[in-house]
C-alpha cells in the first residue's frame, strides 16, 4: 500500500463498490479482489465495516458520504498505526457488551453506546452485527452537531475520560 496515495485508493474502492451495489450486487462477497482485502488490513479495517459504510450510502438518503467514510477510516487508520503499531486487536465487542439504545448519560441517550462503539471502532472490534456510523449514530451526531470522524478523534484523546467526551457533546461539538 502507498501511504502517499492510500485514500484515493479508499475513494475508487468506495466508488466502485457502491457502483457495484447500485447494479443489484449487495453482498459484499463479490466485492473485494484479495489486492482489496489486504489493502483494508493494512489500514485497520475489514471488509465488513467497509461494506457497511457503502451499504447505508446506497440505501439512506441520510448514509455517509465517501468523504464522511474516508474520514472516518483516517482516524482508525491513524489509531491502528499509531497507538496498535499495524498489530490488530484479537477482541471483539460483541453486541451485548453494548450499553443498551435508551441508556444515557447527564441525560443523553445513546451516548454510552457511541462511546463504547467508538473505543470499539478505534481499537478494530467491531462485531461484524455492528457498525460505527449505523443510522442511530447519524441520528445522535446530526442532533448534535457532531462529525463521526470528529467524535472518534475526540474519543481517542479523552482516553477513559467518558467526561471529556460527554463535555464536548454537550459544547455542541466544539473543542477546547
Amino acid at each position: 500500500m502507498n501511504s502517499l496515495t492510500w485514500d484515493t485508493t479508499f475513494r475508487q474502492l468506495f466508488e466502485r463498490c457502491a457502483q457495484l451495489h447500485r447494479s443489484g450486487q449487495t453482498r459484499q462477497e463479490s466485492w473485494y479482489s484479495d489486492a482489496d482485502l489486504e489493502f483494508l488490513a493494512a489500514i485497520g479495517y475489514t471488509g465488513q465495516e467497509f461494506f457497511d459504510f457503502v451499504d447505508d450510502h446506497c440505501r439512506y438518503n441520510d448514509g455517509p458520504s465517501v468523504e464522511t467514510a474516508l474520514l472516518v477510516a483516517a482516524v482508525r487508520r491513524d489509531y491502528f498505526n499509531v497507538i496498535q503499531k499495524g498489530v490488530k486487536s484479537t477482541h471483539t465487542v460483541s453486541p451485548s457488551e453494548l450499553p443498551p439504545k435508551p441508556a444515557e448519560v447527564d441525560g443523553i441517550p445513546w451516548l454510552p453506546r457511541l462511546i463504547t462503539k467508538a473505543r470499539a471502532k478505534l481499537r478494530g472490534e467491531m462485531d461484524p452485527d455492528t457498525m460505527y456510523g449505523c443510522g442511530g449514530d447519524r441520528a445522535f451526531f446530526a442532533k448534535h452537531r457532531i462529525h463521526p470522524a470528529d467524535f472518534l478523534r475526540v474519543t481517542w484523546a479523552a482516553g477513559d475520560d467518558d467526561r471529556k467526551i460527554i463535555d464536548f457533546v454537550k459544547s455542541g461539538g466544539r473543542l477546547g
